[in-house]
């Protein structure tokens, strides 16, 4: 059953996908910037649904409240490409910053473009920086908000964090808060895994680290509240009445958190 189910997801997930684009694109590009976002929105949130209700994993995201008013960046954990669609229906306005490659894609390019994204040429680290920077302040005093994953790439729930000196830089550069975002959504849909394991995906938003301080305090501080909350998330989704199958990053993770695993747990492995 979790194979035909996660097969039926993959497929509505693609068709969705198509259709949206089809009915959807004269609309998105006749619309102003703004709202047109209500399109991206609901494909996001659509996608959402169809893994409620297909694969059984239901998505809560909790501390709205902390969400502060007009321009910020937000920092989530990177584990699966869940956490790319699950966020930026809950902003006004968001921006991210990718690779200008995507942009050449046709159709899918278009939509980004629309948006208005920073699209960045990642060949030299130094020059892509500088783009991002330099874009960043012109979105950031349009009152948008910057999502940004730390780590870069998706990494597997409990592996130890990686978190780039990019985001750092962009702190200090931008002038804004940082929101960090924790989750463990890699444990239901896994990174570059077919299956959907069913289960409640819990992410939370966490207070904002305020700008104005040095680069140093501020990367230890977004890694130490960032890390501490997905171990609570961790340990409360490895311990719950039925847990997600524990890749061995996790285990390896909990072991180190002096969590015993239930029974479940690790049959589940």
């Amino acid at each position: 059953m979790l194979y035909l189910r996660s097969l039926l997801f993959n497929v509505a997930f693609y068709l969705n996908t198509l259709v949206q684009m089809i009915v959807f694109t004269p609309i998105y590009f006749l619309s102003p910037r703004k709202k047109a976002w209500w399109i991206a929105k609901n494909w996001g949130l659509s996608n959402l649904w169809l893994l409620k209700v297909i694969a059984g994993t239901r998505s809560r995201v909790e501390g709205h409240e902390n969400l502060p008013e007009g321009s910020f960046i937000l920092a989530p954990k990177h584990q699966s490409l869940w956490d790319t669609l699950a966020f930026y229906p809950h902003l006004d306005d968001p921006v991210y910053i990718l690779k200008r490659e995507l942009t050449w894609i046709p159709l899918f390019g278009w939509y980004l473009m629309k948006m208005r994204m920073i699209a960045i040429d990642r060949a030299s680290r130094s020059k892509a920086l500088k783009q991002a920077m330099a874009i960043g302040r012109e979105r950031m005093a349009e009152g948008r908000q910057l999502i940004i994953y730390p780590e870069g790439t998706r990494r597997p729930p409990g592996a130890e964090p990686a978190y780039k000196w990019g985001i750092t830089e962009l702190y200090a550069g931008l002038n804004v808060p940082v929101v960090p975002v924790a989750h463990v959504a890699g444990l239901y849909w896994p990174r570059r895994k077919f299956l959907r394991h069913p289960g409640t995906i819990h992410a939370r938003f966490l207070k904002p680290i305020e700008p104005g301080l040095s680069k140093e305090a501020f990367h230890a501080r977004l890694v130490a509240e960032t890390e501490a909350a997905t171990d609570q998330l961790l340990i409360e989704a490895a311990t719950g009445p039925n847990p997600p199958p524990l890749p061995e990053t996790a285990r390896k993770r909990l072991r180190e958190l002096g969590v015993d695993l239930p029974r479940q747990a690790v049959a589940a492995q």
